[in-house]
């Protein structure tokens, strides 16, 4: 199995395209099995109307998509046929979940699952004890393009994403505040930080990839255990925040990296949120050589940005309040970086 994780806008979905274009790789959509569906301990023996329950909401996400909000209960019957053919039944959430992604994988002529939620990064620990033979790719960007990308994630509607929800665009601008993306994007880097000299675990920055496509997909075949093709960088050019999608045009992009101080985009972060990124993420972006920019935040922008913090942070923690399967341990990771749960060595 194959896990692609990082904070979120920052090439988790590019990097699960490029390698569902292998022929021995299903990618999945973003399932936020860990935290979402169930909380630790993962590895608990859970009861049959549990795991049936679970196995619906899997078959849900898997076939509407992880944001349109569909009926899990619609898929129960199929559920239980799904469990019903397994050989061993999954007397587990972890177990469960193992069996529900190479069963699907398989449907889908693939015989290597890969889960591309970007969450999974505080479930680093769990996932390499749970699976030992996973491999984990933990993507890396400049925050201060993740910034930019968060600001504009509510127009994904109107570039390309209009299967989404309202209640979804509206999420998405209610989540925006740079205090709160900055500290995130903080928190995830820093909780992949202990696994970088992982066996099973490889960080990719973004801007490497889009720099030398070629090079970075053919060391993460060899990590992963798969051959090179070519065919793995021609993927479609969707998803951005920041440019319509070009779902007929192939290929990476290499004008995504740095879009923050593009042309085009020049401008759309304001000196205050330029300002509030670098200052929170400084001591990270120093260990991963992003180099911060002089700026003189405008006094009257970065006023207006704390008094609207705790009206912000309110509005996200209650609009987030469905994505958490358990809010104090989902704090624990997300806010304060703390391990919870059966995870110790790995």
């Amino acid at each position: 199995m194959v896990f692609v994780v990082g904070n979120s806008r920052s090439g988790t979905t590019m990097m699960g395209r490029i390698l569902g274009k292998h022929p021995s790789i299903y990618t999945f959509g973003e399932l936020h099995f860990f935290g979402q569906l169930c909380a630790p301990p993962f590895s608990s023996e859970s009861r049959k109307e549990e795991i049936e329950e679970l196995a619906s909401q899997l078959h849900c996400i898997q076939q509407e998509g992880y944001r349109t909000h569909g009926n899990p209960r619609r898929f129960l019957s199929e559920a239980q046929s799904f469990l019903e053919r397994l050989t061993t039944y999954p007397g587990t959430q972890a177990a469960l979940f193992e069996a529900f992604l190479h069963h699907v994988a398989a449907e889908n002529g693939g015989a290597i699952p890969c889960d591309q939620t970007p969450r999974n990064v505080f479930y680093i620990a769990d996932i390499l004890q749970l699976y030992p033979k996973v491999r984990i790719i933990n993507m890396i960007r400049d925050p201060r393009d993740v910034l930019l990308s968060q600001k504009r994630k509510w127009k994904r509607r109107f570039l390309g994403g209009s299967d989404l929800p309202m209640k979804e665009t509206f999420r998405d601008w209610v989540n925006y505040h740079p205090i709160t993306i900055s500290y995130i994007w903080r928190t995830a880097v820093a909780a992949a930080e202990q696994f970088l000299q992982h066996e099973r675990v490889t960080s990719i920055y973004f801007e490497e990839l889009l720099a030398h496509p070629k090079a970075t997909v053919k060391h993460l075949c060899d990590f992963v255990g798969i051959t090179y093709t070519d065919a793995m960088l021609q993927v479609p050019q969707v998803g951005s925040s920041v440019a319509d999608d070009q779902p007929e045009q192939l290929g990476i992009n290499p004008h995504r990296a740095h879009s923050w101080n593009s042309d085009t985009a020049a401008g759309e972060l304001s000196s205050a949120e330029i300002y509030l990124n670098q200052t929170i993420t400084a001591a990270l972006m120093k260990t991963h050589n992003y180099i911060p920019v002089s700026v003189r935040p405008n006094l009257a922008h970065l006023t207006l940005h704390l008094l609207t913090f705790p009206v912000k942070l309110a509005g996200a923690f209650l609009f987030n309040l469905d994505r958490m399967k358990s809010i104090r341990q989902t704090l624990k990771r997300r806010i304060f970086n703390l391990p919870c749960g059966e995870t110790t060595d790995v």
